[in-house]
């Protein structure tokens, strides 16, 4: 049998492995015998079809004589991140048929002025979907203001209600980011059965959760995708990283953290999912651009799928998240 050694010279078969042996790590022995161009998926394009399927879903919903879907937003505050972050789910939500409101309140209303406004929500049967836009004053409890919503009306499902079920394969409102992950790896056709998959980020309301959604029975009430998963975090070593990122299948970059994810780490073909959204200084313009928590730019010539930052991750997020505005309405006819 002829080989080639990776200078392209001839040589006998068992030469091969003992260069490769000598090879720096697994993921140039995959990148020895395998080339990639990956697939860029546009989150942009798969939430044009989620929305179309929501618009339908609303529209048929008020024909057979149902109250519109209808999303309250409270936002605390004047951060201008969070402001534009909501100013996206409203402008999104009449775009889909969904009514919705954004209460304002100070950054220094009190814990108990929240709670009292959210009860008010909470019994308030002409609000179908409620979330209080994350983060909050120091001097307000997060855990207890996200527990303070009703379950069913959860849309951003952090109550311990939705996330216990979630843990459980139940069917629950499942929190929009790890839901579009969810949603993406699915739309685009990535099998996950079986598969090594490493979530570099173990945040409750996104590491966490799409850790449960990737390794869970496929077969359960909620189905999950049967993979081995492997959650890394702050306190997992950059090398000892790389050793789980290279034998990875899938890698999910939760982390926020910069360029965290570099073309060494990966092997070929390997699907790479960014959630990150981090802030940074161009040094070239001096200007404030959006990056992931990945190398984009290299990662992309070893991937076999990458989403981009932005477009990528976050309009799939908000499109999740009507989602989960309209199930709550339908939620609200069960109780």
């Amino acid at each position: 049998m002829l080989s080639f050694n990776i200078f392209g010279v001839y040589e006998p078969t068992f030469q091969i492995y003992v260069n490769l042996f000598f090879l720096p790590d697994i993921c140039t022995v995959f990148a020895y015998f395998f080339s990639y161009a990956a697939t860029i998926i546009s989150g942009t394009e798969l939430a044009k079809e989620i929305h179309k399927e929501i618009q339908k879903d609303v529209e048929n919903w008020v024909f057979q004589g149902n109250r519109r879907p209808h999303l309250s937003v409270i936002l605390v505050g004047d951060d201008p991140a969070s402001r534009s972050y909501v100013k996206n789910k409203t402008k999104t939500a009449t775009a889909l048929g969904i009514s919705s409101e954004t209460l304002l309140r100070p950054n220094s209303v009190s814990q108990e002025e929240l709670l009292e406004l959210i009860d008010r929500m909470n019994r308030d049967w002409g609000v179908s979907g409620l979330l209080v836009q994350l983060p909050l004053p120091d001097h307000i409890n997060e855990r207890a203001v996200c527990n303070a919503i009703a379950p069913e009306k959860d849309v951003d499902g952090f109550h311990i209600v939705n996330i216990g079920k979630l843990c459980l394969d139940q069917k629950s409102m499942v929190p929009a980011t790890p839901a579009a992950v969810w949603e993406i790896i699915k739309r685009t056709g990535i099998d996950t059965v079986g598969k090594n998959v490493v979530v570099a980020g173990r945040s409750k309301n996104v590491g966490m959760p799409i850790s449960m959604l990737m390794h869970t029975d496929g077969r359960h009430e909620r189905p999950g995708g049967d993979a081995t998963v492997t959650i890394a975090h702050r306190f997992t070593p950059k090398e000892q990283l790389k050793v789980h990122t290279c034998l990875a299948d899938i890698i999910i970059a939760a982390a926020g953290v910069p360029n965290l994810i570099t073309a060494d780490m990966i092997k070929e073909g390997a699907a790479v999912i960014d959630v990150g959204i981090n802030r940074i200084q161009d040094p070239t313009t001096g200007k404030t651009r959006l990056v992931g928590d990945v190398d984009f730019e290299e990662v992309k010539k070893k991937a076999g799928f990458i989403t981009p930052v932005p477009g990528g991750v976050g309009p799939m997020t908000v499109a999740m998240l009507m989602k989960n505005t309209v199930t709550a309405a339908k939620n609200i006819l069960t109780l």
